[in-house]
């Protein structure tokens, strides 16, 4: 394990802390509320089968940058981010694999003024500290699966952690906008959607719901890789088949998008 997958997220942010990300941008209504500025951290514990950035995986493949470099990045860009009334977000990859330098960019981003968004999927909750969740205004919260079985297929790894950590943020009263990615024939059964959404309605912190169809936008990347691509021929999801998804996300009293 790296020292920074150990580290706290306790710095102040003036202090730069270093860390490995594979690229920035200034996006809007992808990444949380309004324009944003936005961090992609390169590594990931998961392997979904689904996922579209394939070249995050492995952190040694990303640029190592200091947190400053990164917050005066964004510092450019504020008078048009507030306009909008956005702000900056840490994604990645898996930002809280590097707990250290993700609590330093969001204090930072939180120093010059702007919302801050944290999008994880929450399987390495567990390593963000009370100081870095102080300094995230929303989660944006990946639950992948309610059927546990099925949640390892799809990721690799076990849902436990991160139901664990959704319960965390709902006793910190952190709001969270929930991601679902719709999958036909993975994700699509009814007693898997509305496991997640009695889960999400029982929180009382999830503001909304975003049922993402699945796409196949990313092949490319895994042929450039050498890299399968894991549901080639997986079919993407039909407008009723994502208006039916939506509708039982609703049925539980959640807001739906």
């Amino acid at each position: 394990m790296s020292i920074e997958a150990t580290a706290t997220a306790t710095r102040p942010a003036g202090v730069p802390v270093s860390g490995a990300v594979h690229s920035w941008d200034v996006s809007t209504g992808v990444d949380g509320p309004g324009t944003r500025f936005v961090v992609f951290t390169q590594g990931c514990p998961l392997r979904c089968l689904y996922c579209h950035n394939p070249e995050t995986w492995k952190m040694r493949d990303g640029r190592r940058v200091d947190s400053t470099e990164m917050i005066a990045q964004a510092a450019q860009y504020v008078p048009f981010i507030a306009a909008s009334g956005g702000g900056a977000t840490v994604s990645g990859g898996e930002p809280l694999l590097q707990p250290a330098f993700t609590g330093a960019l969001l204090r930072g981003f939180q120093d010059l003024g702007l919302h801050t968004a944290l999008d994880t999927s929450g399987y390495l909750g567990d390593r963000a500290d009370k100081d870095l969740l102080a300094a995230t205004d929303l989660v944006l919260l990946d639950i992948k699966s309610w059927d546990r079985a099925l949640y390892k297929r799809l990721t690799s790894v076990e849902l436990h952690p991160t139901l664990v950590f959704a319960r965390r943020l709902a006793e910190l009263s952190i709001p969270v906008h929930l991601r679902f990615v719709l999958v036909p024939g993975l994700t699509d059964e009814a007693a898997n959607v509305d496991g997640v959404a009695r889960f999400a309605a029982s929180l009382g912190n999830v503001e909304r719901v975003d049922v993402l169809p699945f796409h196949k936008l990313a092949a490319g990347k895994y042929r450039t890789l050498g890299i399968p691509f894991p549901l080639a021929d997986t079919p993407t999801p039909t407008g009723p088949q994502v208006a039916q998804t939506c509708a039982r996300f609703a049925a539980a009293g959640l807001a739906v998008f």
